[in-house]
């Protein structure tokens, strides 16, 4: 059941980010940045492809995925359409991996340690669902805020 719910959560609010990238009027404003606000949109969004093709298609799909988390911060002025299409990926990578898991799987150690102690699967599974919708309410301030044009 736990599963589901968080198949659930990751399949609504990746698809709020797919559309939250999409609201943006200019493309540009995408990757803007402005006195405190120090990341911009589309590296938030990068950040959060990275994170989950890490943590769930890597790890619990065996999808093989390299993460570069430095260039999730540096590249810039990659297309929306890139962006969305890279989001629907996603999207579609953590539903089939985690399809891959049985609820007891959630009560198991997470193989990686990426915190300062070993959490378990389950742990680490809702954290990124917090981690998706925090950078999430970010994209959605930050649209709001600059893209003006």
């Amino acid at each position: 059941m736990v599963i589901e719910i968080l198949k659930g959560l990751f399949d609504r609010d990746l698809n709020k980010l797919k559309n939250e990238i999409n609201l943006y009027k200019n493309e540009n404003n995408l990757w803007k940045v402005d006195k405190q606000i120090a990341n911009s949109a589309g590296n938030l969004c990068l950040h959060l492809i990275g994170n989950l093709n890490t943590y769930i298609g890597a790890e619990i799909g065996k999808t093989n995925y390299i993460r570069n988390r430095e260039l999730e911060f540096s590249l810039k002025n990659i297309s929306k359409a890139e962006l969305i299409e890279n989001i629907e990926k996603t999207l579609e990578i953590v539903i089939t991996s985690l399809k891959k898991l049985a609820d007891e799987d959630l009560d198991k150690e997470y193989p990686i340690l990426v915190f300062e102690t070993k959490t378990s699967t389950g742990y680490l599974l809702i954290h990124l669902t917090t981690h998706l919708t925090y950078h999430l309410g970010q994209i959605n301030y930050h649209r709001r805020l600059l893209d003006l044009d």
